[in-house]
Formats: structure tokens, C-alpha cells, sequence
């Protein structure tokens, strides 16, 4: 009876054995990423490019697109009394892409309407090109990030096969490891080229709300400039 429960406890000792040999190796992200080779290096500036414009971007965006919601009855009331040094003062002291157009309106008082309306359009022009500024970083990272990987994947598996060739060595466990660890750089990639096309629309939608607030108020200013003073 001792004989049969020591050769069950040895069997159960192997195939605990067994069972812990064959358990899949577990691997952190970061060891994870580190197997890409040298393409990663590429595809981490590319992450820090996208970040750091994103950011950058973003305060700027905010920043123009701020406005005190009095600020154009302010105008007005200023307008309608003939008080321009006021409301040219209120415009300088207020850093933002309407005040600067609303500045630039209230010094051609007194021209033309159409050359008044020309001069703030460029204004605006000029606002729009500085909050796209940079944009177009976000659009190429998203368009090269997928290329950079696809090509590190490619590289490697020329690599893999090439050394399954040299070496002769075909086995299937071989061959899997190094297929998963070329297609790395695929997905990483893909993933920051994802992040990169997502960040570049969201700046996109908030320079298409702050142009909205440009045109509404030089719209407003221009009815101001067409009403009877007091």
C-alpha cells in the first residue's frame, strides 16, 4: 500500500513538473516593446513628436479661442457712444483671435464697409494659419507611423527567414517566436498612427469651433458698424 501511494505521489511531482515546464513565460509590455529591434526607436520619437505637438497645439488653440462673453456688448456699447479709444483699448488688452480682429475693424472706422470687412478677413486669415500651425505633424505621423512598422516586420522576417535557411532549423516553435516578435513593430505602429489621426481631428474640430466664433463676431461687429450711433 506504501509502494502504490509513493509511485502516485511521484507521478503527481512529474506532471506538476510538467505542467510548470510547458506554462507560457510571461513578459512585461516594456520587455515586450524592447524585442522590436531598432525600428522602435524611430516609432518612439514619432510618439513623442505626436504628444508634444498635440500639447503645444492645444494651449495655443485654447488660448485664441478664450473670450469673455460681455466682451462684444462692451464693444458696442463703446461703438454706439463713440468711444473707439475705449474699445481699441479693451481690443489690444484682450489676447485672443476675436479681439484681434475686432482691433483691427475698429481702426478702419471710417472707411468703406467692404475695405473694412477685407482687412478683418485677413486678420482671420492669419488667426487660422496660426492655430493650424503644426497640425499637419499630427496628419504625417499618423501616415508614416503604420509605414515604419510595416517596414520594421518586413525587415525581420527577411531576417527570421534568412536564419531558419542558414541554420536549417524549421521547427515550429522557432518560427512562431520569431514571427510574433517582428509583427511588434506593426502594432506599434498601427497604435500611434491611431493616436496620431484621433488627436489630429480633435484639434481639427476645435480650430472649426473657434473659426465659428471668429465669423460670429465679426459678423456682430459689422452689424454694430451699420446701426445709428447715439
Amino acid at each position: 500500500m506504501g509502494l502504490l501511494l509513493q509511485v502516485d505521489s511521484a507521478r503527481l511531482l512529474n506532471a506538476a513538473a510538467g505542467a510548470a515546464a510547458q506554462a507560457p513565460e510571461k513578459i512585461s509590455l516594456l520587455g515586450l516593446l524592447s524585442k522590436g529591434g531598432w525600428i522602435m526607436y524611430p516609432l518612439y520619437l514619432l510618439l513623442a513628436a505626436t504628444i508634444f505637438v498635440f500639447f503645444e497645439r492645444l494651449i495655443a488653440i485654447r488660448k485664441a479661442s478664450k473670450i469673455d462673453s460681455n466682451f462684444m456688448s462692451i464693444i458696442r456699447d463703446n461703438i454706439m457712444t463713440n468711444n473707439l479709444s475705449a474699445a481699441r483699448n479693451m481690443a489690444r488688452n484682450t489676447d485672443n483671435a476675436v479681439a484681434r480682429i475686432i482691433d483691427k475693424g475698429l481702426q478702419r472706422i471710417g472707411k468703406p464697409i467692404d475695405v473694412i470687412e477685407k482687412s478683418m478677413d485677413n486678420v482671420g486669415q492669419l488667426e487660422m494659419y496660426k492655430m493650424e500651425r503644426n497640425l499637419s505633424i499630427l496628419s504625417l505621423v499618423a501616415g508614416i507611423a503604420p509605414m515604419f512598422g510595416f517596414l520594421g516586420t518586413i525587415v525581420g522576417m527577411i531576417q527570421l527567414f534568412y536564419e531558419i535557411n542558414s541554420t536549417g532549423n524549421f521547427e515550429l516553435s522557432v518560427i512562431a517566436g520569431g514571427i510574433y516578435v517582428k509583427m511588434i513593430t506593426s502594432g506599434t505602429g498601427l497604435i500611434i498612427g491611431l493616436i496620431a489621426y484621433v488627436l489630429h481631428n480633435f484639434l481639427a474640430t476645435q480650430v472649426d469651433k473657434t473659426a465659428n466664433k471668429m465669423e460670429a463676431a465679426s459678423a456682430e461687429f459689422m452689424d454694430i458698424l451699420q446701426e445709428p450711433t447715439r
